[in-house]
């Protein structure tokens, strides 16, 4: 299996309206009020061409994948692979056998750190991770780091919320067995040099793993000049299902590394005595899969490449660019970080009031953002802040949304602050 080079639609300014059309969740009212969506990074909404997809792959093609000799079975096993493809498409693979479907990103690094990681690792060797890491990006080289003697070790990020080469540099050392870090925070926006970081890296003869789970909706991804050896996203944040996820790896190293499950579909023959595994990606994938969800993801992902990646993340920057310079204007409200580089994530704090409190009166406003952690506790600390409050777009929002937020929130500090 190939995949052909990524094609996208020619760049245009986005028909945001029509788009809007195409998510029937936008047209739902919530406490009476039109719903106002600002939780993307959490999960994105899903389009018409999804939520069909889902029903008609039920209705028409639905059976066991890579077992049946049955025509159906044929046709959803065809209709799976498509959608491998349609992965390797998207993130830029030269070859469809680099993808491995997965539940979500989480699953996908747990299986690096176990299948990759964790057999060369010796007592003593380290794994770099950046100061903003999802605790997805954390918790499984924990584990691994534990269990073979090995420790993290955390790179700092600067006051404004941007990770440093120079301070990659000075802690990547003779026991340094994977650097992973994000592509993109999910609280602070950041867009990390990834190309640099990875280059670097590579230098040093460390493998790189990106956290793509925040950059994948927003950024093009071309695996084969970013240089890095894994990647992980998740589905459900790129308009698609939840319960896919996507690694993508060098075909060489996943050649190399030993499966992370047993079961069906993972195996070339089983006796008593031995097993002998499948050739990837299927190595990795044992057991019957989310059939129709990864359908619909290479639904999502073809529809998203319709769009234009490169004119998504424009019209993303406009409206990052709208909340930076209208949300200021809101007595006591403090943006949180100020990287050059921000994907379609604001996060900030109000004096005075507690997070969990604003994002409670903003629900009573029909406004859905996230509050808390955002499953970064470790930046959250580094930044003196035990809670933010999150505002993330995507392909559906608007400038007038944005708008609605800073009004709401300028009536809530006049109320109640």
């Amino acid at each position: 299996m190939t995949a052909l080079p990524v094609r996208e639609a020619p760049s245009r300014a986005l028909d945001v309206a029509a788009i809007r059309a195409q998510f029937p969740i936008l047209a739902t009212r919530m406490r009476g009020r039109p719903l106002i969506y600002l939780d993307s990074a959490a999960s994105a909404q899903k389009p018409r061409a999804v939520i069909d997809a889902l029903a008609r792959f039920y209705e028409r093609d639905y059976a066991n994948i890579h077992r049946g000799v049955y025509e159906l079975s044929q046709r959803a096993s065809d209709l799976h692979e498509q959608a491998r493809t349609t992965v390797a498409r998207f993130v830029g693979a030269s070859d469809a056998r680099e993808i491995v479907f997965v539940r979500n990103a989480t699953e996908a690094i747990n299986l690096v750190a176990y299948a990759f990681l964790e057999p060369r690792l010796e007592p003593g060797d380290e794994i770099l991770l950046s100061e903003m890491e999802h605790h997805a990006n954390i918790v499984p080289w924990q584990l691994v780091a534990e269990r073979r003697g090995a420790r993290l070790v955390p790179v700092p990020i600067t006051d404004a919320g941007e990770l440093e080469l120079e301070a990659i540099a000075e802690r990547i050392g003779p026991r340094t067995k994977m650097l992973a870090v994000t592509w993109v925070s999910n609280v602070l926006g950041t867009v990390n040099p990834v190309h640099e970081i990875t280059a670097l890296a590579r230098r040093r003869g460390v493998p790189v793993l990106i956290d793509a789970a925040q950059a994948a909706p927003h950024l093009p991804i071309d695996v084969g000049a970013l240089g890095a050896d894994f990647l992980a996203f998740s589905a459900h944040k790129v308009y698609g299902p939840s319960g896919v996820g996507i690694l993508w790896a060098r075909a060489e190293l996943l050649e190399a590394m030993p499966p992370w499950q047993g079961g069906g579909d993972m195996i070339e023959r089983v006796s008593f005595a031995r097993t002998t595994f499948n050739r990837i990606p299927y190595r990795f994938e044992a057991g019957t899969p989310d059939i129709a969800g990864i359908h619909a993801t290479g639904v999502a992902l073809s529809w998203l490449l319709g769009l234009g990646l490169e004119t998504v993340r424009r019209h993303e920057e406009e409206l990052v660019g709208c909340a930076l310079e209208s949300l200021p204007r809101v007595p006591g409200l403090r943006i949180i970080g100020a990287p050059r580089a921000r994907a379609a994530v604001v996060s900030f704090t109000i004096d005075g009031m507690h997070p969990q409190d604003i994002g409670t009166l903003l629900d009573l406003e029909g406004i859905a953002v996230r509050t808390g952690h955002h499953c970064a506790m470790p930046l959250h600390e580094r930044l003196g802040l035990s809670a933010t409050v999150r505002a993330s777009f995507g392909v559906y929002s608007t400038p007038a949304e944005v708008t609605a937020l800073t009004e709401a929130l300028a009536r809530i500090v006049a109320r109640y602050r």
